[in-house]
């Protein structure tokens, strides 16, 4: 006989108009796991599907690129830049639906730390932090990438709005603008990579500019589905860094996305603790900022799978829903053990080791029951 734990994060929520069962989300994970010209396999459909199988309200799709000319991160990455792209989705998405889930595209241009594409181009020429990620298949400094043109920076924003249609023709919910964890977006976010003179360089309410042009041009291709934008300090490749004027920076950045169209904001925490990337000086923290800031839903990120942090996420004012990320993988059915008041498996590294494709992970659940 189980028990129901009535946990705050089993209510249901509503997201810029799409209901959902929870308040749970799975974390966009890359897993670099479709075919080299960037379709989604049946492979990556199942992986999918389980997590909506398993009670999770919202699934976010890894990491997606919107264009063909130097967008794409990683070798196996999926793509939404071609029309071939939509009918792999489509299978993934109705997976995902037909289990009683709802899944969000999240769209991404790599930029300077692209490790799967010969052309890296960033809003400086500025070389990267650190070294290119093993467990996606890179090695080695980055190169130094080619600072964008404007006329380019407009094809960009152009990009995003075409891969978001297709999106909406491959059966997504929405669309997330990726602008964390040191992306292109959040290139031109980050004061040292961002050396720019012109109308996207200097002060960070010009900095923020590029993300919030491509938030409202995503918004007005799709007006029928959720934008929303994922925001962080720190980054893959660099995780020390913070914004670097505090609240004042958060305030003017947070502002920005909510005046562009985003309809609800999503903080990464770059695998680190939630509070530790949350917390701010005066005592706050920047997921409840960004609700007090813009009146919009936030999304927290960093260790969800705890029950008790995740309360007080929930119930403090800090946070309106949870993504989950290592605690999905090691549980695509963490919704539904929360709710029999079952344990929860602790996240084993072997399952993205030495790589994070979904075909890794699968060997490793298999040896597990062999």
């Amino acid at each position: 006989m189980t028990t129901t734990v009535e946990h705050p994060a089993l209510t249901p929520a509503t997201l810029g108009g799409l209901a959902l069962r929870n308040r749970y989300a799975v974390a966009p994970m890359s897993r670099v796991s479709a075919r080299p010209d960037g379709t989604p396999t049946g492979e990556m459909a199942d992986y999918y599907a389980e997590f909506a199988r398993g009670g999770f309200g919202l699934v976010f799709s890894e990491g997606t690129y919107p264009d063909s000319a130097a967008s794409q991160g990683y070798l196996n990455q999926p793509g939404l830049a071609r029309d071939e792209h939509v009918a792999g989705w489509r299978v993934v998405t109705a997976g995902v639906r037909a289990a009683g889930g709802r899944m969000i595209a999240q769209l991404m241009h790599a930029g300077a730390i692209a490790q799967g594409h010969p052309n890296t181009v960033g809003p400086s020429a500025v070389q990267p932090r650190g070294e290119k990620m093993r467990a996606y298949g890179g090695s080695g400094p980055w190169p130094v990438p080619r600072e964008l043109t404007t006329a380019e920076i407009d094809d960009i924003v152009d990009g995003f709005a075409a891969a978001a249609v297709r999106a909406r023709q491959a059966g997504f919910d929405g669309i997330e603008v990726h602008a964390a964890n040191g992306y292109l977006l959040d290139q031109f976010l980050t004061d040292y990579t961002n050396q720019r003179t012109d109308s996207y360089g200097g002060p960070v309410a010009n900095r923020i500019r590029l993300t919030a042009r491509v938030v409202t041009a995503v918004a007005e291709a799709v007006p029928e589905l959720v934008t929303g934008v994922r925001l962080s300090q720190t980054k893959v490749n660099d995780f020390t860094y913070r914004w670097p004027g505090g609240r004042a920076d958060a305030e003017v950045i947070f502002a920005a996305v909510a005046e562009a169209g985003a309809q609800y904001l999503h903080i990464a925490s770059e695998g680190r603790n939630w509070l530790e990337t949350a917390k701010l000086a005066d005592g706050g923290t920047i997921t409840a900022l960004a609700r007090q800031a813009t009146g919009l839903p936030v999304i927290a990120n960093g260790g969800m799978h705890d029950l008790a942090q995740a309360h007080e996420v929930l119930t403090g004012g800090h946070a309106d829903l949870l993504s989950i990320g290592h605690g999905a993988l090691a549980n695509p059915d963490l919704p539904a053990r929360v709710a029999a008041a079952e344990p929860l498996a602790e996240f084993d590294r072997a399952m993205v080791s030495p790589t994070v494709t979904v075909a890794n992970a699968r060997r490793w659940r298999e040896s597990r029951q062999a």
